[in-house]
């Protein structure tokens, strides 16, 4: 919904936006974007208008109802749950033994690799973002600057990806003594 609230969008649309602004901290394909989108209509908190195109597929575009940005509105208005890290590598890491040493590090060589082009896909869009502007100059616009909130949590994926290439890069340093 929130990605929706943004402008009225095809799905393809949204998926696009979605890996502009939210994947980095909340992931989802294509497909369970188009399912959630169902489901928001379902519910009253979408409607969606068929665009019949030539050469090309019809689409579907959507809006957000007004119980859409109600729902929406309760749900920001609501207790946020602590945050829960579910990483399997961190249990690979915590088994660690003398028989595994080498498996180990190299799940951990495996997890640096991802989190470094995650955190280079994260560079490109904070360049993108920014232009000409240094960040600072960007963060003095404040918080009616289009596209103002889907940067402050891209700079938290930043910071998030650099710490856990950090830890990685140290992890195997250790390992490998």
């Amino acid at each position: 919904m929130v990605a929706l609230s943004a402008s009225d969008s095809t799905g393809y649309e949204l998926s696009k936006r979605f890996d502009k602004s939210v994947a980095n901290f909340w992931p989802a394909s294509r497909q369970q974007i188009y399912r959630e989108l169902d489901r928001l209509e379902e519910d009253g908190l979408a409607t969606a208008r068929l665009v019949r195109q030539e050469r090309r597929p019809d689409k579907r575009i959507f809006t957000l109802t007004a119980s859409g940005h109600e729902a929406l509105d309760e749900f920001i208005r609501a207790e946020t749950a602590p945050t829960v890290v579910r990483d399997d590598l961190l249990i690979k890491v915590a088994g660690l033994d003398e028989s595994n040493r080498g498996d180990v590090a190299d799940a951990v060589r495996a997890g640096l690799e991802w989190h470094e082009e995650k955190l280079s896909a994260y560079r490109k869009l904070r360049s993108a973002a920014l232009g000409e502007m240094s960040e600072r100059e960007y963060l003095a616009g404040g918080p009616d600057l289009p596209g103002f909130g889907p940067y402050l949590t891209l700079m938290r994926g930043i910071e998030f990806e650099e710490s856990t290439v950090r830890w990685a890069r140290e992890v195997l340093t250790l390992l490998e003594r």
